[in-house]
């Protein structure tokens, strides 16, 4: 395909930028610094997408990915696993494209291009969806997780206000119990967006559920303040006091973030400071403790292994002295 005709797939495939602004969105801006950051990251998403449709080779993508502000890196390699999906699914495609991401640089930033798979899941019909079966039996809740982060943040009223959990969705990679939960936690990571960044906004929007999906709703949320940031110290301390209860939930989504940054080599200050806040050490520490509890990447693991590691992780923070959730 000539490099006109890649760049003409771009545009058509590609969303509008307008997509990610918080007055589209209609998404509480707290301040001018906070709306930017958000904005900024949902072009990087874009950014990112737009790289793995035009880009004519796997080495081309990863060259222009790797031009990507270290800040928003993590965000761009979620949009290329996202368009690598789609391209897949579409006809006459050799069908390699994810394959080659998550094996190439890909590999560094995996949690995030897990979660770019759920939002090509989110667009595409359920009949050209990826075969999951072919990812990680650990780290595929990530795709789901990536599933519930689209639908909040594109069908908030839906999905946000409305609580709307959908009781058929087609789920064969796993058991289907825990596909509700991986979506919330999507959903969480969500809310710290559509609630600006407000630590007090996003507590009440998560309060606002029904008990029994808060935990998984505030490990998202810890997961996005410290992945995506956005909030200063005080802030920070009081999105860990207001949870409560569920305080290790979110130092549980905190250390996933800076395992997330860590492993890719895209640790920034803001990922110092909400791990330093949210969990009481560095990310290299926090990161440390979620290596060092994660479970063998086997099918021979069981469906429920990534539930269980977030659960070691948890009980870590609980006995350390914080309250803890089942």
């Amino acid at each position: 395909m000539s490099a006109s005709l890649r760049a003409l797939r771009r545009r058509i495939l590609t969303p509008s930028t307008s997509a990610v602004s918080l007055d589209k969105r209609g998404f509480h801006k707290k301040d001018p610094a906070a709306q930017k950051l958000l904005e900024s990251v949902g072009l990087g998403f874009l950014e990112g997408y737009g790289h793995a449709v035009e880009a004519r080779t796997l080495a081309e993508m990863e060259h222009r990915l790797a031009g990507v502000p270290m800040e928003l890196r993590g965000f761009a390699y979620e949009g290329a696993a996202m368009g690598c999906t789609m391209l897949d699914a579409l006809p006459g495609s050799s069908g390699r494209r994810l394959a080659g991401l998550l094996s190439g640089e890909g590999r560094h930033h995996i949690y995030m291009a897990y979660v770019g798979i759920g939002w090509a899941m989110a667009r595409l019909p359920r009949f050209m969806w990826p075969d999951l079966t072919r990812t990680s039996p650990l780290l595929r809740w990530l795709i789901l997780d990536g599933y519930g982060f689209h639908q909040a943040y594109f069908s908030t009223e839906k999905y946000v206000h409305g609580q709307f959990q959908d009781p058929s969705f087609p789920w064969r990679a796993g058991p289907a119990s825990y596909v509700h939960r991986a979506i919330d936690q999507g959903i969480g990571r969500a809310l710290w967006f559509v609630g600006g960044t407000d630590a007090d906004v996003v507590v009440t929007l998560i309060e606002g559920f029904p008990e029994g999906r808060r935990p998984d709703l505030y490990g998202g949320a810890g997961l996005a303040a410290t992945y995506a940031g956005g909030a200063e110290e005080a802030e920070l301390s009081r999105l860990l006091e207001r949870s409560g209860r569920h305080r290790s939930r979110v130092q549980q989504g905190a250390a996933f973030a800076a395992e997330a940054r860590e492993k890719a080599g895209v640790t920034v200050a803001h990922t110092h400071l909400a791990t330093r806040v949210l969990c009481r050490m560095d990310p290299e520490a926090a990161a440390r403790l979620c290596r060092e509890t994660c479970p063998p990447d086997s099918p021979a693991t069981g469906g429920y292994a990534y539930e269980e590691w977030r659960q070691r992780i948890v009980d870590t923070f609980v006995s350390q002295g914080g309250a803890g959730t089942s």
